[in-house]
């Protein structure tokens, strides 16, 4: 499963298959996104993945005019998608058994597919953009 949020409407955009996920998925979900035709510029912030920084992938991001942000490793609670996988995992994964993986996958879409109805409170206060900002900032030498 691969997935961009959108940061304002909370608005999911996903591509998933039974495989791994590789550059071709991320160009598709680029796609998806480019299909949406927004009218503001599009910025997905991604993590170093090397699937997510080949040529493949920065190539078909610039002839669709989007723009991609990488943000240093290990910063996760930055990419606010992965807040929303962080919350999904916590709502199917933890202490529940599936006993197969169609229970599972239906599982995962059955959370999603509630974000906006049953789990919205708890999102709109986790998935917003309320990031520290430092106005002055030293740099000490280590």
């Amino acid at each position: 499963m691969l997935g961009a949020l959108n940061a304002i409407t909370h608005e999911l955009v996903m591509i998933t298959n039974d495989a791994y996920i590789n550059a071709d998925s991320v160009c598709e979900l680029l796609r998806r996104i480019a299909n949406r035709n927004l009218s503001i510029p599009i910025t997905p912030v991604l993590d170093n993945a090397r699937y997510q920084k080949c040529k493949i992938v920065t190539a078909l991001a610039l002839r669709l005019d989007i723009e991609l942000v990488y943000l240093a490793a290990y910063s996760p609670n930055l990419i606010l998608i992965e807040r929303l996988w962080k919350f999904v995992k916590k709502k199917v994964i933890y202490f529940k058994y599936c006993a197969d993986f169609s229970d599972f996958r239906n599982a995962i879409f059955d959370c999603l597919d509630q974000t906006h109805t049953m789990h919205k409170k708890e999102l709109d206060s986790l998935l917003r953009l309320n990031f520290p900002a430092f106005n002055k900032c030293d740099i000490v030498p280590i």
